[in-house]
């Protein structure tokens, strides 16, 4: 603002100069004198209103204009006198501010609010004064923005003081949409200042503010500002990518061929669409420099095809992928899935008749006003539709994107400001998403999407579905296939969370795992609680402590009595028979017998590993089988595996639940967790085999155990 807006005499020329890049919109430019020097009045509009009035009717043709003319002439009077570093008159800047946001098409509200917003930190206009000339409403947006000032200065302040800009922000996402407009253009008309304090407003456009226009959409200020910004911090390769994307100007554009048999193609098909070349910015194609290492003339731009309705999108999609070639690893479908900031399109790449690949974006117009303006395009996010009030007086915002309310949660819960500040920067640094498709545990639960950084975790997915309630996440299934927490997803996974609500909760190796502040701050809450004497969120359930147990549910051991015979017979007359502890088999398994030493014959289950094996050496098998006409009523030994995820009690637990169904545990084993999985051994001895199937349901009924199996079963390669 006032502290660091300044003005060339031509802010044009002055960009031209300095190898400035030019506005991202058509009309952004014609702002500073230009929005003083405007057409006659109308309508009684100031002169200096009637551009931002003309651009404003184009999006909002029924807008009462009246109050835009009276904030107009409540800041021209009191900015009176003041003038920017360039000499002109400090008015003008607020009157650019309100240009962009008319182009991006703001509601009135908000352009009233923008024209204002310097008045209070600048001027001897009071808060109060504005809400009794103009409403709540804007005297809400111009307290917000001016809360904001102080975000850019005294690095020992900033953290706090970009909390309470956090707070404005959220409770409003126009306040922000008002910042953003602020600093382009400041960052427009920065050619002035000393280059270090070029450097320094531009390094905090580039960590903090492009981000945020990133997370709320709005990519026609966010893409300018990127350039904007590489022209002061990197100016070297800035100068190089202008000198390479100048180098093509005289060349035929592969692009432009394209679009023509596009457009043909489209037409053929009888569906209405414009099919447009959209230049990239400068930053953009320095990526792709950096990424490809060349460029060529199809990568200085991209294909946009714009139609009427959403199912007109998938129309075009098949109309191209049947008439050029699809780059199929290119295929992306932000309109089934929008991204986190209300993004909506279909992406694909197509090959021409020369060999050209041209990126291609498909979407609505509407998809597209929000896709370049963001929540600026949505309008008034308060308003109810059907014009009336919002029960209770809440703020219901549709529009306001997942991650701002995971920022306002973040700041009321994170005393520290500096370990607030980190974290916040290390979202804001994160700058691509994957999409996970979730399920809930319950098999009529809701499913949904999740939008995460590359790179995140089954921890973080956690974290961002169930917030708090995470902390009892004991496992994930990706994609149907048992995964562990630490687990890295990829785009398009789908996530089946598990959860126990006697877990244990989150230990510290969660930490080496969680990218998400959400859920790196999350877990460190929990880790810093004290345990002494604290009673644990579930400790009701029994995993946070010893659970008590009567001496009928003490856990089985080998003193409970010895097995009953073997249920099995041999086709061997006078053979003892003897149950294979391999596979141990029980009534009614399929079973075969082999003749060991001293004329035992061993029982196997007919699907054992050691079946084969003997076969394979030529032992000849021995008939047997189970006694009696019933495959039940018998005594037996079982060997069973236990596949669970690692938790503290695991193990009690277990053989609590294997005596309730009246087994006695013969021995058991367990083998060392690995990333976080374990398998239990047992070997029961069970009073009738009946009672098999009853048993292993119990088994897995038990919090952290997701398969209990027979041993020879239980194989893995």
């Amino acid at each position: 603002m006032s502290a660091e807006a300044t003005n060339p005499g031509n802010p044009e020329a002055a960009g031209r100069r300095r190898g400035r890049p030019r506005p991202a919109l058509r009309g952004l430019r014609r702002i500073g004198r230009a929005a003083l020097l405007g057409p006659a009045p109308r309508d009684g509009l100031p002169d200096a209103l009637e551009h931002v009035a003309k651009v404003h009717r184009r999006h909002h043709p029924d807008a009462d204009l009246d109050i835009l003319s009276k904030a107009y002439q409540l800041a021209e009077s009191s900015h009176r006198g003041q003038t920017r570093k360039s000499g002109e008159p400090y008015i003008t800047h607020p009157l650019a501010v309100t240009l962009i946001l008319a182009e991006l098409g703001a509601e009135t509200t908000t352009l009233t609010a923008s024209l204002l917003h310097d008045t209070v930190e600048d001027t001897e206009v009071t808060l109060h004064q504005v809400g009794a000339e103009f409403g709540e409403e804007v005297r809400y947006l111009v307290d917000g923005v001016t809360k904001l000032e102080k975000v850019d200065y005294g690095a020992a302040a900033e953290p706090e003081t970009f909390r309470k800009m956090l707070v404005a922000t959220g409770n409003d996402v126009r306040v922000m949409s008002i910042k953003l407009a602020d600093r382009l253009h400041n960052m427009r008309t920065l050619g002035v200042m000393r280059p270090e304090k070029q450097a320094r407003i531009a390094g905090v456009t580039r960590d903090v503010l492009i981000p945020l226009a990133e997370r709320l959409g709005v990519q026609a200020l966010k893409t300018e500002l990127e350039d904007l910004v590489f022209a002061v911090l990197h100016p070297e390769e800035y100068a190089a990518t202008r000198r390479l994307v100048a180098s093509y100007a005289g060349r035929p554009d592969p692009l432009a061929a394209i679009a023509r048999r596009a457009r043909a193609v489209l037409a053929d098909a009888g569906i209405d669409a414009q099919v447009l070349v959209r230049p990239r910015h400068f930053v953009s194609v320095h990526r792709v420099l950096l990424a490809r290492g060349r460029v060529t003339g199809a990568d200085l731009g991209r294909l946009l095809v714009l139609v009427t309705e959403d199912a007109d999108c998938y129309a075009v999609l098949g109309e191209l992928h049947t008439c050029f070639t699809p780059v199929v690893s290119e295929f992306k479908d932000f309109i089934a899935a929008p991204k986190f900031n209300l993004y909506q399109s279909l992406h694909t790449a197509v090959t021409g008749a020369t060999g050209d690949v041209a990126e291609t974006l498909i979407r609505t117009h509407r998809m597209h006003r929000v896709a370049e303006a963001g929540v600026i395009a949505l309008g008034n996010p308060y308003a109810p539709p059907d014009g009336t009030e919002a029960p209770d007086g809440e703020r219901a915002d549709p529009t306001r994107p997942g991650w701002l309310d995971r920022l306002l949660e973040w700041q009321r819960t994170t005393p520290d400001p500096d370990t607030f500040w980190t974290s916040l920067r290390d979202d804001l640094a994160q700058d691509r998403e994957i999409t996970v498709f979730c399920a809930d545990a319950a098999p009529d639960g809701p499913g949904g999407t999740i939008g995460l950084p590359a790179g995140a975790s089954c921890v973080d997915a956690a974290y961002a579905r169930h917030g708090e309630a995470a902390h009892c996440c004991i496992g994930a299934r990706i994609n149907g296939r048992l995964a562990a927490l630490g687990t890295v997803l990829h785009d398009g996974d789908r996530l089946h969370l598990l959860m126990a609500p006697d877990a244990a909760g989150p230990s510290p190796e969660w930490l080496d795992h969680a990218r998400t502040p959400a859920a790196r701050l999350a877990i460190s809450r929990w880790l810093a609680r004290p345990r002494d004497g604290a009673e644990p969120p579930a400790a009701s359930a029994g995993h946070h402590g010893e659970r008590r147990r009567s001496p009928a549910h003490r856990p089985p051991g080998p003193d409970r009595g010895p097995a009953a015979a073997p249920p099995a017979v041999a086709d061997l007359p006078g053979a003892a028979v003897r149950l294979a502890g391999c596979c141990t088999p029980v009534p009614p398994d399929t079973v075969t017998g082999f003749a060991v030493r001293g004329g035992t014959v061993t029982v196997h289950r007919a699907l054992c590993p050691a079946v084969a094996r003997m076969a394979a050496m030529g032992r000849q098998p021995v008939g047997v089988r189970w006694r009696g006409t019933d495959a039940g009523g018998h005594g037996c030994r079982v060997t069973l595996l236990a596949e669970a995820f690692s938790r503290p009690h695991l193990l009690p637990d277990l053989t609590e639940a294997i005596a309730a169904e009246g087994a006695a545990v013969v021995s058991a084993a367990v083998e060392p967790p690995h990333e976080q999985l374990v398998r239990h051994t047992y070997t029961l001895h069970l009073p009738d085999a009946d009672g098999l199937p009853s048993l292993m349901r119990a088994m897995r009924q038990v919090p952290g155990v997701f398969d209990v199996v027979r041993a020879a079963a239980a194989v893995r390669s």
